[in-house]
């Protein structure tokens, strides 16, 4: 008896810190963006912004060097994802510890480490200078900055879903005559496919969003390095109308590749429950 008084008093508080938690982060992160938006929308300078040159330039330069750092991303990230996952490759564990350093890295540190590798002065510097390379505050350098500190998303992604592929099924095809390769293309790359387009997806986010390393290494050239981020930063000074229209562009952005990952987290759970 004493236990059914008091549960309902427990529920009750539980109930009471569930919604005072959501009103404080509704206060901290809906707040904040609500207004960005609003403000951005109000008196129509979104829509008049988003002709600005300045606007354009910025989100055509994002677009296509996110889209490169993601192609690398993925054409470098696979194969060593599925070694990982099969623990194929020596000092694994020491590798993923690497790969997920650029995750933790302040993205100032990410930049000087960049310089110091590619920069003039850097370890590569002399030997690129006399190949008649330049990299650092070129748009080489954005796309280099982006895959340092997007490409572990993706990794890590695709790490998951290889590792939750049955090495029995791959066998059971090369058995039947498939080729490794074959193997690999049709029956591994299928299975971990909703985990292979969520990695890409927040791979490409990251690299939209990218800011620290890129300022760092690529500086804010217009048109060549200033991607969405740099030009919000830069337009804090000049333009404040132009800085909200780009941040609520990047807004949009963030919310439909929630809702991406978040349909194909749904798709993956309907297609592995069991049939009742």
């Amino acid at each position: 008896m004493d236990n059914r008084a008091v549960t309902p008093r427990k529920l009750d508080l539980a109930a009471i810190g569930s919604l005072i938690g959501v009103g404080a982060f509704a206060l901290l992160i809906g707040l904040p963006v609500l207004a960005l938006v609003a403000r951005a929308i109000g008196g129509g300078s979104l829509l008049a912004r988003l002709t600005d040159t300045r606007v354009i330039d910025a989100l055509l330069l994002s677009l296509a060097t996110s889209t490169m750092s993601l192609a690398l991303a993925i054409a470098l990230g696979t194969p060593v994802a599925y070694g990982l996952a099969r623990g194929r490759i020596p000092g694994a564990r020491f590798i993923e510890i690497a790969i997920d350093l650029p995750i933790v890295l302040p993205p100032a540190v990410a930049g000087i480490a960049l310089l110091m590798a590619f920069g003039r002065r850097g370890v590569l510097g002399p030997f690129l200078e006399a190949l008649g390379i330049e990299i650092a505050f070129t748009t080489t350098a954005v796309i280099l900055a982006q895959v340092f500190v997007a490409a572990p998303l993706y990794v890590r992604a695709a790490r998951a879903g290889f590792a939750a592929v049955d090495p029995v099924v791959e066998g059971v095809a090369r058995t039947l005559g498939a080729s490794p390769w074959r193997s690999f293309r049709t029956v591994t790359i299928p299975l971990a496919l909703p985990s292979l387009v969520a990695g890409a997806i927040m791979c490409w986010a990251r690299a939209l969003g990218e800011f620290g390393a890129t300022i760092m290494v690529a500086g804010s050239l217009p048109g060549q390095t200033r991607t969405m981020p740099l030009a919000i930063y830069q337009a804090l000074e000049s333009d404040l109308n132009v800085s909200l229209a780009l941040s609520a562009i990047l807004v949009g952005v963030a919310f439909a590749i929630l809702l991406a990952v978040r349909a194909i987290n749904q798709g993956v759970r309907a297609a592995t429950e069991p049939v009742a």
